[in-house]
């Protein structure tokens, strides 16, 4: 009798667990759903002028004023015919080829000069370090627009105006200051251990940043690249202050002469314009997106 009682008492017990653990399981599935859902909704108010960007560039002119929907109901590739052939002698093809023109001697000038003077600050004692780097930390305090007439008086100087130079030399110089900071603080917390081990086999100071470092800084370097080209692909107002002639316009400037000075837009052709001048941040992005969050994350820690 009194086993059966106390085998009557376990299995009320497991059960008891049972059901506890399927509540458990119910409230975890609840709560999923709706986590999923808000970052549903919030994900999509975030994304919808994208979204409606993306509909509207294959409408009409006349409904994207009188359908406030993203879905056409008459899609048309009017605008991105009719815009691409733009106002000018170019199309929009010659000004997708200046802004990679721009964006790729910027984005190699960066990434070897950021590296270069990082590994200086990071590795290396000298005279003067903490002042210097100090004035690193000062100049990422500064907007642009405080430095803006003291570099074109210098490149007027130097003749540099309407070419692609005062646009590339300062990245080759590691003028962007924000990578050189991004780059130190990644590289403090990459330990020492196999640059000294390549010192003790007889490498340079370059050949250990080559062979060694640059190989670990890979995910940190893909950032500094997709800043790089995010950040000149939207870049505005140094293509304007320095260049004047037409056919070196990038695309941010080539987008600015399909607005006319009067209220008469064909905004069809400008929204499909802006549609293909963001498709390639998008597509270069969402390919490094892995390398991109793990080169941020790392360079906030110090191992």
């Amino acid at each position: 009798m009194t086993e059966q009682t106390l085998s009557s008492t376990m299995s009320a017990r497991d059960l008891e667990a049972i059901e506890a653990r399927k509540r458990e399981q119910r409230k975890m599935l609840i709560s999923s759903i709706i986590r999923y859902i808000v970052l549903f909704a919030v994900g999509l108010i975030m994304l919808y002028p994208l979204i409606w960007l993306v509909g509207a560039s294959f409408k009409t002119n006349a409904e994207i004023f009188s359908s406030a929907g993203f879905l056409p109901k008459n899609p048309t590739l009017s605008g991105y015919i009719e815009g691409w052939k733009t106002s000018t002698p170019y199309t929009f093809g010659r000004f997708f080829l200046n802004t990679f023109w721009i964006l790729i001697p910027k984005m190699i000038g960066t990434a070897i000069s950021a590296t270069a003077v990082a590994y200086g600050f990071a590795r290396f004692e000298f005279p003067g370090k903490r002042p210097l780097f100090a004035s690193l930390i000062a100049i990422l305090l500064l907007p642009n627009v405080v430095t803006r007439i003291p570099q074109y008086l210098l490149f007027r100087e130097f003749g540099w105006l309407d070419t692609f130079l005062p646009l590339w030399v300062p990245s080759a110089l590691a003028g962007d200051a924000f990578f050189v900071f991004m780059l130190v603080q990644f590289l403090r917390a990459i330990p020492r251990d196999m640059e000294e081990a390549a010192r003790v086999d007889g490498a340079s100071s370059w050949q250990t940043l080559v062979y060694i470092v640059v190989p670990l800084l890979t995910p940190a370097l893909i950032s500094v690249c997709l800043f790089q080209f995010m950040w000149t692909m939207n870049d505005f107002l140094g293509p304007l202050i320095y260049l004047s002639s037409v056919d070196k316009y990038p695309v941010s400037l080539a987008l600015k002469l399909s607005i006319d000075t009067t209220e008469a837009f064909d905004w069809n052709k400008i929204l499909s314009m802006s549609v293909l001048a963001i498709a390639p941040a998008l597509i270069v992005f969402f390919m490094a997106q892995k390398y991109f969050i793990e080169g941020i994350s790392a360079g906030g820690v110090k191992g």
